[in-house]
C-alpha cells in the first residue's frame, strides 16, 4: 500500500477506546475492546455508588427517617444521581464512540479535509487520541475531584440540616458511615465519569 492510499484512508478514531479507565474496564472484564458488555458496567458501576450508601445508611438506622430532616430513601436527589444519572454517562460513552467513528471518516468522504491538509488532520486526531491515552490526564481529573469537587461538593451541595450522610456542626459537617462513602467514593466517582 503506497502513502497517497494511506493518507485518503479514514482514521481509525474514537474519543473514549483507550486512557486508564478504558485499561481498568477491560481487565475487570466490565468493557470489551469496543465498549460491549454496556449492561454489566452501568450495573457494577451504579450499584458501586449507591448500594454502599443503601447498606450503610440501614446501619446507621438513617435509612428511613428518625431524628433526621431527610432519610435516605427519601433523598430522591441521591437516587437520580446514582441510579439516573451514573447510568446515563456511562451509556452516554457507547453513543459518542459509536458516533464520532463515522463522523471523522465523512470528513474524508464530503472532501472537507482536502488531500494537502490530510497530515494536519492526522496530527490533530494523534494529538487528540495522546490526551485520550494520557495517564496524566486522567489524574489531574482524579486530583480535580477530590480537590475542586470536594469543595464544591461541601460549600454549595451539601444541606445544612441533618440527613442521612451528614450532620452540621458549627463550622463543619460530621459525616456518618454511608456520608463517608458518599463523600469520598461516591460523588467523586460520578464527578470523575462526568469530566471524563
Amino acid at each position: 500500500m503506497n502513502k497517497t492510499s494511506l493518507l485518503q484512508e479514514p482514521p481509525e478514531f474514537s474519543l473514549v477506546l483507550g486512557g486508564p479507565l478504558y485499561q481498568l474496564f477491560r481487565r475487570s472484564h466490565l468493557s470489551g475492546s469496543a465498549l460491549e458488555l454496556l449492561h454489566r458496567r452501568v450495573l457494577f458501576i451504579s450499584l458501586f455508588a449507591w448500594l454502599p450508601l443503601l447498606l450503610l445508611s440501614l446501619i446507621s438506622e438513617h435509612a428511613l427517617g428518625g431524628v433526621i430532616k431527610i432519610s435516605f430513601l427519601h433523598d430522591i436527589e441521591a437516587h437520580a444521581r446514582f441510579l439516573v444519572a451514573l447510568p446515563m454517562l456511562i451509556a452516554a460513552e457507547l453513543i459518542v464512540h459509536l458516533r464520532i467513528r463515522p463522523a471523522v471518516s465523512k470528513f474524508m468522504e464530503r472532501n472537507i479535509i482536502v488531500p494537502e491538509e490530510m497530515p494536519k488532520f492526522r496530527a490533530a486526531i494523534d494529538s487528540v487520541t495522546r490526551l485520550r491515552n494520557s495517564i496524566g490526564l486522567e489524574a489531574v481529573m482524579l486530583v480535580s475531584v477530590y480537590t475542586l469537587g470536594h469543595w464544591f461538593w461541601r460549600s454549595q451541595v451539601a444541606i445544612g440540616e441533618a440527613t442521612w450522610y451528614a450532620t452540621p456542626q458549627e463550622t463543619h459537617l460530621h459525616l456518618t458511615l454511608a456520608g463517608y462513602w458518599y463523600a469520598f467514593v461516591s460523588v467523586p466517582l460520578f464527578q470523575f465519569i462526568l469530566l471524563r
